[in-house]
């Protein structure tokens, strides 16, 4: 197989901004573009294949006629769903404070799988802050009291962030992007999201957007985040590029790689590699790339060259 182009899908949540129009170059008839999905097989929003033999597919087409251990690869059979979505995310105002469940409950209760997600800091204002976590221990009562006396925000961990920045986020962990931050988002294929606090806002109907306060109280962790805001590799630098560990773990493993010049990569048999321009521009196999381009190789694919002067962050599983 070759390697597939994917065309990100859109959406327009009310507190999205232009910068995926204006620093991306993504064109849309949608006035904010809060989010790219840049890889997705989910029921909300499917890659369509933009070009070679499959153009005009879905992704999940292409994974159904081919097979999904030829596609996605033998540690795909660990999951019973495509493994994972990526996203670009432009918060020019706050996201709701959120969490999302794990795989056990959000399958009794959604019918889908849980949550967890890390969250790669592409750029931030100065003064751009996350939620993550608590401040310290709170017992479910207290949550649900802060909840109650709208004092919430006063319990919660609140951090400051910058470009480079990593937070990962188990399933179960209370957080929230915070206006002016650019993030990639690399999580669990789940689109099950309990909200906890929005802020008073209305939704496009003029009603409050509705908050999931049971289901949160039931699913979260309420105690400070286990992990630093860090990647969990140093940077490793060779002749033309600077390669980072963002993050490894049983659902995903995530390299940031900072190029000028080429480095070659593989797709085995184990799994699928993504890779998603954040910056720059290039060729993939001799192939033109810019900033915002998605490209899946398919497992089995064997080595490839990337070759340019950009940023990329390739995820496997």
């Amino acid at each position: 197989m070759e390697i597939l182009k994917l065309k990100p899908v859109f959406k327009d949540y009310i507190w999205g901004g232009t910068r995926l129009k204006s620093d991306f170059g993504f064109e849309s008839d949608l006035d904010k573009l809060a989010e790219g999905w840049m890889l997705s097989c989910h029921k909300d929003g499917k890659n369509i294949i933009e070009n070679g033999e499959y153009k005009g597919k879905t992704l999940d087409e292409v994974i159904e006629e081919k097979g999904k251990e030829k596609v996605v690869g033998t540690r795909s059979l660990d999951f019973p769903y495509f493994p994972v979505l990526i996203k670009l995310i432009d918060a020019k105002d706050n996201l709701s404070i959120q969490v999302h469940p794990d795989n056990d409950y959000a399958q009794r209760v959604e019918g889908e799988f849980g949550k967890t997600e890390i969250w790669y800091v592409l750029d931030a204002t100065d003064d751009a802050q996350l939620i993550y976590g608590f401040k310290n221990k709170i017992s479910s009562e207290e949550f649900v009291d802060a909840i109650k006396n709208n004092t919430l925000t006063d319990v919660l961990n609140s951090v400051k962030v910058k470009k480079g920045d990593l937070l990962f986020i188990e399933a179960g962990t209370v957080h929230a992007i915070g206006k002016g931050t650019l993030v990639a988002e690399i999580q669990q294929n789940s689109n099950t999201t309990y909200r906890v606090y929005d802020y008073g806002r209305l939704g496009a109907d003029g009603k409050p957007r509705e908050l999931h306060i049971d289901k949160a109280v039931d699913v979260s962790k309420t105690e400070p985040p286990k992990y630093d805001i860090k990647p969990m590799g140093e940077p490793e630098k060779f002749n033309d590029y600077t390669k980072t560990l963002l993050t490894k773990c049983d659902l995903f493993t995530v390299n940031h790689y900072e190029l000028n010049g080429k480095v070659t990569l593989e797709a085995d048999e184990k799994s699928f590699n993504h890779v998603l321009v954040v910056d720059g521009a290039g060729t993939i196999n001799d192939v033109d790339f810019k900033k915002g381009d998605s490209f899946y190789i398919p497992a089995n694919y064997g080595k490839y060259e990337i070759n340019g002067k950009c940023e990329i962050i390739v995820t496997n599983i």
